[in-house]
């Protein structure tokens, strides 16, 4: 992938570095963007990365990211729209502020972004679209109404694109992984005692893990590595596609 300019959105941390990390050893430009100035400064110095600061639940703030890319960098490759956040109440107390933001960030901002890359993916008869989407993209739990709607309407968006871009040599993929090792799952290990009445120990055996086969978090490079391959020409006839690393969760 020398010569291939990627954007990792959430970048600075979690899955996000990850990825960004895997693409820069593989001979990416990476950019990474993030809304965290100090983390993802440090992110993208530690591997030689660009870093742009970038609020996804502002639409302007997506367009000039992509434009900014282009412009240092000449063009935009490799999408990766990593970035989100979660939310964790019943339905009838989640605020309507954090469900338009959720689905600002996770959903209408991936789209923005391809809509913005798109024209020079085109131009050059490649692009490689990957959005990671979670588990939850294919199932549901309870009090996450806002982040399973947005990762439900991503597989949505996964598809459709994948049919637009396939004659332009555009593949768009989505990957849903369970529960990985993250400052994003751990954060949410005392929201989610506090939401359902039970120890924060018992969060990761009795909900975390409860659907998995296989009894343990996900680290974060095991995404990074399957972001990888279907950034790479071997991937090339994959498209549209919806791949599981959930430790066998949907495998019941």
């Amino acid at each position: 992938m020398q010569n291939k300019v990627a954007v990792v959105t959430g970048g600075a941390s979690g899955i996000g570095r990850a990825v960004a990390e895997k693409l820069s050893e593989l001979g990416c430009t990476v950019v990474i963007a993030d809304f965290n100035p100090e983390t993802g400064s440090a992110a993208a110095e530690a591997m030689g990365a660009t870093f742009i600061q970038a609020d996804l639940s502002d639409a302007e703030q997506c367009r000039s990211l992509i434009e900014q890319t282009a412009k240092q960098h000449g063009s935009v490759d490799i999408l990766v729209n990593n970035a989100g956040f979660q939310h964790i109440s019943p339905i009838e107390e989640f605020p309507v502020e954090q469900w338009n933001k959720l689905l600002a960030v996770m959903l209408t901002a991936p789209f923005l972004l391809m809509r913005y890359a798109w024209p020079m993916m085109k131009k050059n008869n490649w692009g490689r679209v990957i959005n990671v989407a979670s588990v939850h993209a294919m199932v549901a739990s309870p009090f996450k109404s806002g982040y399973i709607s947005a990762k439900h309407g991503v597989i949505g968006l996964t598809k459709t694109a994948a049919l637009e871009g396939g004659e332009f040599g555009i593949t768009v993929n989505a990957i849903c992984p369970a529960y990985v090792r993250t400052p994003l799952v751990e954060n949410q290990i005392a929201d989610q005692a506090r939401t359902r009445g039970i120890k924060e120990e018992e969060v990761v055996t009795d909900v975390m893990l409860k659907n998995a086969a296989i009894k343990k978090l996900i680290e974060p490079e095991e995404v990074a590595n399957l972001v990888a391959f279907l950034a790479s020409d071997q991937a090339s006839s994959i498209t549209g596609s919806s791949m599981t690393i959930d430790s066998g969760w949907t495998a019941q």
